[in-house]
């Protein structure tokens, strides 16, 4: 693991907070998309009592310190209320970090890093990630916009593009979406994933963390 110095007394912000055996890290509030059904654009930022609002963004040496030994959890998840990916840089060199120390690494992601980065990503990926749970949202593009407002064009189609070149790259590929949300067809969703040949997992609205 990388030494670095405690984390400033001045910066409170949950970083990294544990639920159901794992580990979460909290590293960025920003997101591609605004999605409609996301805690924090209904002014609320705590999910499983962790107030997750971030008063600036940590440094990769303060998440390694928050999160300790990663071995103590069953995997180490990138995942608060933005999307870990913005921090592309940041989010490699905490998982390598994370690898070499025997850890188990997984992303919840919105499965835009590709589209973001403009080049194929996935195969820096699978270096140093075992797991990606990608929010896959809805059955087609138009639902899809509908919920998550992407601010980048062709979303959709690069978020399933993601996820198809993932499970090629060998990481272990989960889509989700979620129901209850207006015109989210989950079985469509899963029959979707089956055809690329990843995972599926339902989620339900208004269930976080």
């Amino acid at each position: 693991m990388s030494e670095s110095s405690p984390i400033s007394e001045e910066f409170r912000s949950v970083i990294a907070y544990p639920i159901h055996g794992n580990c979460y890290l909290n590293i960025t509030s920003e997101c591609t998309l605004r999605c409609g059904f996301c805690p924090k654009y209904n002014r609320s930022w705590e999910v499983q009592s962790y107030d997750l609002r971030l008063h600036r963004e940590p440094t990769v040496d303060e998440v390694l310190e928050a999160l300790g030994d990663p071995t103590a959890y069953r995997e180490v998840v990138f995942c608060g209320l933005g999307e870990p990916t913005v921090r592309y840089d940041e989010v490699l060199a905490i998982a390598r970090a994370i690898k070499q120390a025997g850890g188990t690494v997984r992303i919840n992601t919105d499965g835009l890093a590709s589209l973001r980065q403009g080049r194929d990503v996935t195969p820096e990926l699978a270096e140093v990630v075992d797991k990606l749970s990608i929010s896959m949202n809805a059955q087609d593009e138009a639902v899809y916009i509908r919920h998550t407002r992407p601010r980048l064009e062709g979303a959709y189609a690069a978020m399933l593009d993601f996820a198809h070149r993932a499970q090629q790259q060998g990481i272990e590929t989960t889509l989700t979406a979620i129901a209850g949300l207006e015109g989210v067809d989950v079985a469509a969703c899963e029959a979707i994933a089956a055809e690329f040949g990843v995972r599926f997992r339902r989620r339900d609205l208004d269930v976080v963390g």
